[in-house]
């Protein structure tokens, strides 16, 4: 399917107006990223969707309708920017955990291991049974069956998933569950007076995002936020671990709050009421349990836009279940089908975290229509996405077997898309943000910065 066509298809899903889709071009070849799944349109039109939605809200602000480009290699390199960062001249490493990948299992199977954070890695070595060596860790899951497996870890709390084809995932009932909610799910959930505008430059000019999200998908969202001109407050506990912040955290503050506590309760409470936007990312329930679930944030602040996204989907018996890309991956038969497609037998995954990156650009192109919304009819809305629904909707794009034989992007490929900050990590180069507008370009003016570094408060 073409890129204007899927576009238009993500568009019209949650009903923006049709007029708008003349203002969109998309640029160069559309064969970048080495798959037999149609990443690299993928990546174009998740982009293009948040660079279109901007520019309607910048019509509704101003009376004028801007253009938008995405450039093909601009997307792709965007949707593994967090491999493309330069620290002080230096290209940095990525982060993987020491006994993160792909093990083969004793019933023939395999297993995929997320250990980036240690709590995760200690869960995984507990039900081992062994030390923290990948030799030792392989041997042992060798022993092993690899659903058995999976099962035990997902009591235990660990973050593992048994690699299964498309026939073995769409056979599960919750695979069949997943189809059942819309890519971008997009709900009225409370009422609320039609705001105002505030002034500014840019879309999202006055608009407060309050962002509890971590790893890349949200992030990936808020990032797109603060680059249209939203106020993003990061949002993360005392001692919590994260992931990529030296390039998701660009265009952001950062701060943090202890939910355990009711003085840190009390502190999220006063930020939601002067808060237009709420995003997270936990487990699902997670926060809620804090007192911070969609009915009682929009008690909270009225005419609250609340948005969550999850690894596996609300409906479906793995609607509470831990998870990352690379997981959903192995889980739902994208790494067994990319095997297959390249004539090899251990699995294969995509070449970037193409579910994290999609559901993130989704996140924010869902977050900017519920706004679009909201200045129409008011209202306190919900917004919805999943890294599952999302993998569902990239297999449903079709496969591309001309783009198999293609090589990776390297770092001399995207250098013209970096671009130079300050951060509080150093002198840093990273992908700029791939939408480009006529009118009201794109720009991360925030430096990224140290988690907890500025107080819990509204600039």
């Amino acid at each position: 399917m073409q890129t204007d066509k899927i576009l238009s298809q993500i568009w019209r899903d949650v009903g923006l107006p049709d007029d708008c889709l003349n203002a969109m071009e998309f640029l160069g070849s559309d064969a970048v990223l080495p798959s037999s799944f149609d990443v690299t349109r993928a990546a174009s039109a998740a982009i293009a969707a948040t660079g279109l939605a901007a520019a309607l809200l910048w019509r509704e602000r101003s009376g004028t309708m801007q253009n938008v480009r995405v450039a093909h290699r601009h997307a792709a390199a965007a949707f593994h920017s967090e491999s493309f960062l330069r620290i002080n001249g230096q290209w940095a490493p990525r982060e993987w955990g020491d006994i993160a990948g792909l093990y083969p299992t004793a019933n023939g199977g395999w297993v995929r291991l997320h250990t980036n954070f240690d709590h995760h890695r200690a869960a995984i070595l507990a039900l081992l049974g062994c030390d923290g060596t990948r030799a030792m860790v392989a041997a042992e899951l060798l022993r092993r069956d690899s659903f058995v497996f999976e099962a035990l870890a997902v009591e235990a709390n660990a973050t593992v998933s048994a690699m299964r084809s498309f026939a073995q995932w769409d056979a599960l009932p919750h695979a069949q569950a997943v189809p059942s909610l819309p890519l971008v799910e997009i709900t009225r959930i409370g009422a609320a007076p039609r705001p105002a505008w505030r002034e500014g430059a840019a879309p999202l000019s006055g608009i407060r995002v309050l962002d509890l999200t971590r790893v890349i998908a949200g992030p990936v969202g808020t990032r797109t936020l603060a680059a249209h001109g939203a106020e993003v407050l990061g949002i993360t506990g005392p001692g919590l671990p994260s992931y990529g912040i030296e390039d998701l955290g660009r265009g952001k503050r950062q701060a943090q709050l202890e939910l355990t506590t009711e003085v840190g309760r009390a502190q999220m409470k006063a930020l939601l009421a002067g808060a237009d936007v709420f995003v997270q990312g936990y487990r699902p329930g997670a926060i809620a349990a804090h007192g911070f679930s969609a009915e009682q944030a929009v008690a909270i602040r009225p005419g609250l836009i609340v948005a969550s996204l999850s690894a596996y989907g609300a409906a479906g018996p793995w609607a509470g279940r831990r998870g990352f890309d690379s997981l959903v991956q192995t889980a739902s038969g994208f790494n067994h089908a990319e095997a297959e497609a390249y004539g090899q037998d251990a699995p294969r995954p995509l070449p970037v975290q193409a579910l994290d990156h999609a559901t993130g650009y989704l996140l924010a192109f869902g977050i900017m229509a519920a706004l679009y919304r909201r200045s129409l009819d008011g209202g306190s809305w919900q917004v919805r996405v999943s890294l599952a629904r999302t993998g569902h909707w990239l297999r449903g794009l079709g496969r591309r077997h001309e783009t198999i034989g293609l090589p990776p992007q390297a770092n001399e490929d995207v250098v013209a898309f970096l671009e130079p900050s300050d951060s509080g990590f150093g002198r840093m180069e990273a992908i700029r943000h791939p939408a480009l507008l006529s009118d009201t370009p794109a720009i991360l003016v925030l430096p990224s910065v140290q988690l907890g570094t500025h107080a819990a408060v509204w600039a």
